[in-house]
């Protein structure tokens, strides 16, 4: 009797959800819940972890600090106070910790405090961004976050996806230094488990931590906010097990209503049964909510985190072009604002003219080569550090000239040259061949040639070489000159040849090696001009978004920058100078190719492979040269400070000037003082330093003066990061968490006037408080973007305003892409780039601060330092921050993840900002530049499509997102009061519709005096016995069977007298037909009706899958009531087998009759019902909520049903109908077995089963028997579509013509799926099909057809009823979530196709009411359809009649105007609305449109989804996603998306998923879960299985690859 009670999960389907690790899941499922053998220590162990001791915030607290020998008594007394070894595992800290009970407290022990000491010393972490200050700022956020509890659920991932390699299987990425210290290994090894633990002890953790000892919360949760009262409650839940939870879940949306609207459902009907899956009494309470699995624990976690406001709802709008407002971020009235008065521009000192300067560069060459040939120019280094080469200026000259003559002489023919003077050429030269490089150089300057230098393209993928083609290509170079070495390393085709790169002009590789070349003639001689206003060379330069700009460099601007640098750093002839820097660009080719040579210094270059080897081999060819200045990059003296240690006899008294080359990037200071602290030791002096600030376009911008006054303290300013972030600059102390120290760049170049202007907009000059970009007007920059001249104009050609308005000089300014502001004493300061600029709500945040904090969480035990990206991505209207890392490959799942979680409360902090996505990555996989940094502009497209492949993933948008439309509230509906004059309500023409009237329908239907379909058959069978009805085909498209009118009535009336005397069945009784479709599946039902009893039909169950198909069958036969189960011999057996035992209890079976062995007698009446409003039969189905229920359906219905069918379809003996369909229930049912006996047609019976061996079968007998009219489902559709896609051309070789076919009707329950019906339509055109000849019908639990469509097509429409085409109308999707109607044009934002469902059948009428007031709507609103019609079910069947559902589904009123008519309500939202188009009898046509299930829709943010919308979403977000299924729980958004690719594919998913979602459907998904294919289960009528889905990954059924908790 309990059975209607029980809860179908939507298992009941049958063959919809697979086998798939089922034993494998059962054992992980029950491990949870058995009670855990008592460790020694581990209830003690399990109440740490719930208390999270002290030992978290301590761990944030060992940090690095290399090279600084204090530290800290405050941290050192921390740590040793906290619980060695004792790890948290997936919490942050929020709210009130409990202090600790002493007995956990560990005394200090030596041991502790000195692997404490080891820990600190053996730290590796990027020195760049290094700064004690920070650090310190980021730990004491971290320590404060630590004292607010708030727990974040870690992701769920498969075993296969949890990377488990050691050390040594992986080199570690080129920026890190080989030197680094070893002992950072074996530090870390001690607190952590290996990672093969970690993964496997992970799960194992969680449930202990969720489902552990609920005593030890003790009074932690009294103490808190709701959200971790919840917890508490749940962990309660959890000790029991088993709760009577009557309450709906939880609202964590921001804004809660009071009450959500509940949709009801056949609640009477419907008989829930559990899962059949093990230990699931444990899985739910008494709503079958499960509870106790470790999925929904998760989320109740997370349901819990999100619980706690995170910032302040804002109260402004703006309109979105529509009522959906997205908040706009408002000014915060305290936020800071500049108050200084307008700056004033800063004039750099006169440039001296010294009177032996060179009129051109060339034309120093020639001197020095001539002169004094045997100076040495350049040395370069093996990666021993040995000397190479020694290139003199006597070499470098004659070189020069050579490769100049060659250019232009030997290149192409006489009389057409390939280069002439002013061409481009391109210098392809690998950065450990300096001499090389320089000699090209000078070549092209001799030749009056423009070089462009580039890096080696190293493979043809190479990251941002496409970008550097386009450059190429618009540069017209057709030549490129390199090294033979290079030459011979490019990638070669198999003849040899050098391929060309992808997006590359055709090249022509040229070898500059002397022994290559032709000796000039004796006569011939370069022409060496003053330098003039012509190309001297192009530097390339990547922009933001990855192109490839050239910026052009005029040999008077190159002369220029030269005497500037040369004033500047002092240089004299013959000094010594060590350059670590990239000699092709920048400022390493500025000082050690260029200026160098025209005062004939010596460039010692070090290679940075000899870096990478040996990090300290600048420093030690500063003392091996006595080297006078050295160019580095911060990193430089990073790695040196690493690896100092074992030197002994390093003297660096000999430095005047240590230019550091990014001493514009605000980290840098921490390098400098570090450097200085260790290195002051060894004769280095603090004004030796010199930062500098340089940009491809203005070149050098600002350079720090080397002084003898040691005693003039470097400029320094502490700046408040709050300020910056509103552009504004405020002194802060110290002191403060959130601030910058940085150093200044020096001051104006000699001949520069330098000023700021505001970063957007007009550039209007800053005032002295404020933060803007750096303008430079001198004649050493660059002059344009090469070819871009609208570009060039917008940064070479700026004119500064006054605020009055006018421009301070006549000449224009170059923007340098730098932020930053002059100082007091024209001091230079720099605090970013523009490029690095992230504007997040109003708020300015520069990557580098936000990489200097993740970088300062913790010291480099997870990420490599220096592999590191941050960049924006626009999401909804605003920029999101993204932070993407490389993850050690020996670190765990919970240190990464544990890592995650404190980057994110560090910047939270420190900058005030959340951040979207944070994405670790495998150790060397994110793209690289030339030199080994991060290629940003790579690394973002890779996350934007989808192809970065993390290995963790943390998405926050819950904390980020503040810009969503206000959540709606429900307007009180106009009630009965308003205005109802004759049909209109409130203005608007009432939404009504009929089909024809079956009464006024005059034809010769013979049938219709029969009240029952049993006499038609028997007066068929008297009338025209041999007529064939049926006609079933086998997988070949072969007859497999056939049934004439009186095969048919002969073989029903065996059956009938096999119910009679083996049955002993009385009439009224109900019988359980489980057959195959095909032909005894209809003789038994006319059998039933022949003796008077009531069929079901019952899909049997699937010989593969037992398991999880059987129970659905046990259950519909017992929910049915049925006294006897007909079928045959085969399945007669597998009811009986052992399978089947194992997954039902087979005694419990009803008696079951074998139809394969029928009596040979006739019955001796056959029965004929007293009453056509008895039963004729049942109609049982899932729904896609998982819902089963069971139609009545009356003879009376039955046969007004075929009626109507038959009018509509004009369906008569002489017609063939192709049926392919599942004939289990609703239409399917009628049209396989009901149909052909009324209307006479034949029938062809296709099961669709067979089209998975064949999937043209369908197709090709529509061809071959000529049928005019066939009815499908999507599922066949679907088949055909993906199937014979490419089969098109051999199919129309075999023959298949589909020119006859008439209409071709999909039988569904669901919004027509018009992607699927117009793809499928233009994929068979070639084959004849007609465009229009595909359309739809709608069907639903209370009226099995309301809608058909067939449409006349050319001459067939005067012969019969013509239907006008199906009309398609875009309705915005945005409205449609507030329940209303607005049609938009074809392509507008927003915009969602609809099809009308077909034309409604006769005797059918329609009214729209709201489903909540029960009145009638007008003409297109959206409200549920309601049908009246002859041909309505009955009623459920239930055991107990469940009255309240019974009259409200089926016997429903309207509340005012026509209030006696009795509707059925289908459940179905949609619209009608009156179109252009008229009837066959003149009447305008009314289209009925479906939108979607009302027990599908999503109630979220107080607007209703339609899943299906969503779904379509989400599967054009990534290639790789093949279906996708959403749901709700708690209230939480879940994505499941199934995933054809490989698994490392499936966190790329994450981002995108959340990404489409915003942006599309303004909701933020709470959890992403990546599964195989096919695990998203779908019925027979291709319908997605959602509640079905739900249960199972609540009850953590799927396997899933990924599941991502969204924060």
């Amino acid at each position: 009797m309990l059975w209607s009670q029980a809860r179908c999960l939507g298992h009941l389907v049958a063959s919809d959800i697979t086998q798939k690790g089922y034993e494998k899941k059962r054992s992980k499922l029950i491990g949870a819940y058995l009670p855990q053998p008592p460790a020694a220590n581990g209830a003690a162990a399990v109440r740490c972890r719930l208390q999270h001791s002290e030992g978290a915030a301590r761990r944030m607290l060992r940090t690095a600090n290399i090279g600084v020998c204090d530290i800290r008594e405050a941290a050192a007394r921390e740590r040793a106070a906290s619980t060695a070894g004792n790890r948290p595992l997936f919490y942050f800290r929020f709210g009130v910790d409990q202090a600790l009970p002493q007995e956990r407290r560990t005394p200090v022990t030596p041991s502790s405090s000195s692997r404490y000491h080891r820990r600190r010393s053996s730290g590796s972490r990027d020195e760049r961004y290094r700064s004690d200050v920070h650090t310190e700022a980021v730990q004491a956020a971290l320590a404060k976050h630590k004292e607010r509890k708030m727990a974040v659920p870690m992701p769920s991932k498969r075993r296969s996806l949890v990377v488990q390699t050691s050390m040594d299987a992986y080199t570690p990425p080129d920026t890190s230094s080989g030197s680094e210290d070893e002992g950072s290994v074996q530090g870390d090894s001690q607190g952590t488990p290996t990672s093969s633990q970690g993964s496997i002890n992970m799960e194992h953790w969680i449930s202990q931590a969720i489902h552990g000892s609920t005593t030890s919360t003790t009074s932690s949760s009294s103490t808190q906010s709701g959200g971790s009262g919840a917890a508490h409650r749940l962990a309660d839940v959890m000790a029991q097990t088993h709760i009577e939870n009557h309450s709906a879940p939880p609202d964590v949306t921001t804004y809660t209503s009071e009450h959500s609207i509940q949709v009801e459902r056949p609640q009477g009907s419907t008989a829930r049964v559990a899962p059949k899956y093990g230990n699931a009494e444990l899985m739910e309470t008494g709503d079958g909510v499960p509870v106790s699995s470790r999925v929904s624990a998760k989320i109740q976690q997370l349901v819990n985190t999100l619980k706690r406001p995170k910032r302040p709802p804002l109260r402004e709008f703006f309109v979105d072009d529509f009522e959906e407002l997205l908040e706009v971020q408002q000014p915060d009235p305290n936020q800071p604002k500049p108050e200084g008065a307008q700056m004033l521009a800063m004039r750099g000192e006169q440039l001296g003219v010294v009177t032996n300067w060179p009129p051109s560069l060339e034309a120093a060459l020639q001197r020095w080569g001539t002169i004094s040939p045997k100076a040495p120019c350049l040395t370069t280094m093996d990666t021993n550090g040995k000397p190479l080469y020694i290139l003199t200026y006597g070499k470098l000259w004659t070189r020069s000239m050579k490769v100049a003559y060659n250019i232009l002489h030997k290149l192409g023919t006489k009389q057409e040259p390939m280069v002439r003077p002013g061409d481009r050429v391109t210098l392809v030269f690998p950065n450990n061949d300096p001499a090389a490089f320089m000699v090209a150089f000078y070549g092209c300057l001799l030749a009056e040639v423009v070089p462009v230098p580039i890096e080696v393209p190293l493979t043809r993928k190479d990251a941002g070489s496409q970008q550097i083609g386009f450059l190429l290509g618009s540069c017209g170079v057709t030549v490129a000159l390199t090294s033979d070495a290079c030459h011979k390393g490019l990638p070669k085709s198999p003849t040899g040849e050098i391929p060309q790169f992808k997006g590359w002009p055709k090249l022509l590789w040229f070898v500059t090696e002397s022994k290559h070349l032709s000796k000039p003639p004796r006569d011939w001689f370069p022409h060496i001009k003053d330098a003039n206003n012509d190309t001297a060379y192009i530097e390339y330069k990547t922009c933001k978004d990855g192109s490839v700009l050239g910026v052009t460099v005029t040999r008077i601007a190159l002369l220029t920058h030269c005497q500037a640098l040369t004033q500047a750093c002092g240089y004299t002839e013959a000094e010594t100078i060590v350059n670590v820097l990239d000699f092709k660009k920048d400022v390493g080719l500025w000082h050690g190719i260029l200026t160098s040579v025209m005062n004939m210094m010596h460039v010692i270059s070090i290679p940075y492979s000899l870096m990478k080897v040996n990090p300290l081999s600048w420093i030690q060819k500063v003392c091996q040269y006595k080297a006078k200045v050295a160019c580095v990059k911060s990193r430089d003296m990073h790695w040196a400070l690493v690896a100092h240690r074992d030197q002994r006899d390093i003297n660096l008294s000999s430095l005047r000037m240590l230019i550091v080359a990014d001493g514009a990037n605000p980290w840098s200071i921490s390098s400098c003082d570090a450097f200085l602290n260790v290195f002051q030791s060894k004769g280095l002096r603090q004004e030796v330093i010199c930062p500098c600030a340089s940009s491809p376009e203005a070149l050098t911008v600002a350079i720090r003066r080397p002084t003898d006054d040691s005693n003039q303290p470097p400029g320094r300013g502490v700046l408040s990061m709050h300020g910056l972030t509103y552009g504004v600059i405020r002194v802060d102390s110290e002191e403060k968490l959130s601030v910058l120290t940085v150093q200044d760049v020096g001051l104006v170049m000699p001949g520069a006037i330098m000023c700021s202007v505001k970063p957007d907009g007009i550039p209007q000059l800053c005032k002295t408080d404020e933060i803007g970009e750096l303008c430079v007007c001198a004649i050493a920059t660059g002059t344009s973007y090469y070819g871009l001249s609208g570009m060039t104009k917008n940064t070479f050609e700026v004119f500064p305003m006054t605020s009055s308005g006018g421009p301070i000089t006549e000449y224009p300014f170059i923007r340098t892409g730098l932020l930053g502001f002059i100082g007091p004493g024209g001091l230079v300061f720099v605090i970013g780039k523009m490029d690095g600029l992230m504007v997040v709500s109003g708020r300015r945040h520069n990557a580098d601060d936000i990489v200097a904090t993740a970088l300062a969480v913790e010291p480099m035990k997870f990420v490599y330092r220096g592999r590191i990206a941050v960049f924006s991505v626009s999401v909804l209207h605003d920029e999101r921050i993204v932070i993407v890392a490389e993850q050690r490959p020996d670190s765990t799942e919970e240190d990464s993840f544990q890592w995650m979680s404190r980057v994110l409360q560090a910047i939270d902090s420190i900058h005030q900002v959340g951040v979207y996505c944070l994405a670790l990555v495998p150790a060397n996989t994110l793209p690289k530049t030339p030199l080994g940094g991060i290629h940003l502009s790579e690394t973002k497209q890779l996350f934007l499509e989808g192809s970065l492949h993390p290995c963790n993933v943390l998405m926050c948008p819950h904390t980020c997102v503040t810009n969503l439309p206000k959540p709606r509230q429900k307007q009180p509906e106009i009630g009965p009061a308003s205005v109802m004059v004759g049909n209109l309500v409130s203005g608007k023409r009432i939404a009504q519709a009929s089909g024809r009237d079956l009464g006024q329908i005059e034809d010769n239907d013979q049938a219709r005096k029969f009240l029952f379909l049993s006499e038609v058959l028997q007066w068929r069978a008297q009338t025209t016995p041999d007529h064939v009805l049926y006609t079933l085909l086998n997988c070949r498209g072969t007859i497999a069977n056939s049934l004439t009118c009186v095969q048919l009535h002969k073989r029903a009336e065996k059956i009938a007298v096999m119910l009679m005397e083996r049955g002993h069945l009385q009439d009224g009784d109900h019988v359980a037909l489980v057959y195959p479709p095909g032909i005894d599946l209809i003789a038994a039902f006319y059998g039933c009706l022949y003796a008077g009893c009531v069929p079901i039909t019952v899909r049997p169950p699937h010989p593969q899958n037992i398991a999880t198909t059987l129970p659905t069958v046990k259950m519909i036969v017992e929910v049915s009531r049925s006294a006897c189960l007909m079928t045959t011999q085969l399945i007669c057996k597998l009811l009986r087998s052992r399978e089947a035992a194992a997954a039902v209890d087979v005694r419990t079976w009803p008696p079951v009759l074998d139809t394969d062995d029928l009596p040979k007698k006739r019955p001796a009446q056959i029965y004929k019902p007293s009453n056509p409003e008895t039963l004729a039969y049942l109609d049982f189905s899932v729904s896609t909520t998982g819902m089963l229920a069971g139609v009545k359906m009356s003879h009376a219905a039955t046969s007004a049903f075929c009626r109507s069918i038959k009018l509509q379809c004009e369906l008569y003996p002489s017609r063939e109908v192709a049926i392919c369909l599942d004939p289990y229930c609703g239409l399917g049912f009628v049209l396989w077995c009901l149909c052909s006996v009324y209307s006479g047609h034949q029938s062809i019976l296709i099961p669709p089963s067979e089209l998975e061996t064949n999937p043209a079968l369908w197709l090709l007998a529509v061809s071959q028997y000529k049928v005019r009219d066939t009815f499908c489902s999507y599922s066949v559709m679907e088949l055909c579509t993906k199937g014979l896609g490419s089969q098109t051309e051999s199919l129309k070789a075999r023959g298949l013509d589909l020119s006859r076919v008439r209409t071709c009707v999909v039988v569904a329950e669901e919004r027509p799926r018009i992607a699927l019906t117009q793809s499928f339509s233009k994929l068979f055109k070639d084959l004849g099909l007609h465009p229009r000849a595909v359309s739809t019908s709608l069907g639903c639990r209370v009226n099995l057809a309301i809608c058909l469509q067939p449409h006349r097509l050319g001459k067939l429409a005067e012969q019969g009823t013509s239907g006008p085409d199906p009309t398609t109308v875009y309705v915005d999707m945005r409205a449609l979530r507030h329940d209303r109607v607005r049609l938009v044009e074809r392509g507008s934002p927003h915009s969602l196709p609809l099809m009308e469902s077909g034309k409604i059948l006769p005797g059918v009428r329609i009214i729209i009411a709201n489903p909540e007031t029960k009145g009638p709507l007008g003409d297109s609103h959206l409200g549920e359809i309601w049908v009246h019609s002859t041909h309505n079910a009955s009623g459920y069947f239930t055991i107990y009649g469940d009255e309240s559902l019974q009259s409200d589904h089926f016997n429903s009123r309207l509340s005012f105007g026509d209030t006696q008519t009795i509707w059925a309500r289908t459940g179905y939202l949609g619209f009608l609305r009156r179109t252009e188009l008229t009837d066959a009898n003149g009447e305008r046509h009314d289209a009925l449109y479906v939108v979607g299930a009302l027990d599908e829709a999503m109630e979220l943010r107080g607007m209703r989804y339609h899943p299906i919308d969503i779904e379509t979403s989400v599967i054009r977000a990534h290639k790789s996603i093949t279906e996708c299924a959403v749901f709700t729980w708690t209230n939480l958004l879940v994505v499941v998306v199934e995933l054809d690719g490989s698994e490392q594919e499936a966190l790329d998913l994450v981002p995108l998923v959340t990404n489409v979602v915003l942006e599309e459907h303004y909701l933020i998904v709470g959890v992403v879960v990546v599964v195989d294919i096919g695990v998203i289960p779908i019925n027979s009528r291709g319908e997605k299985q959602r509640m079905h889905l739900r249960d199972g990954f609540l009850a953590d059924q799927l396997d899933p690859i990924y599941v991502a908790y969204n924060m």
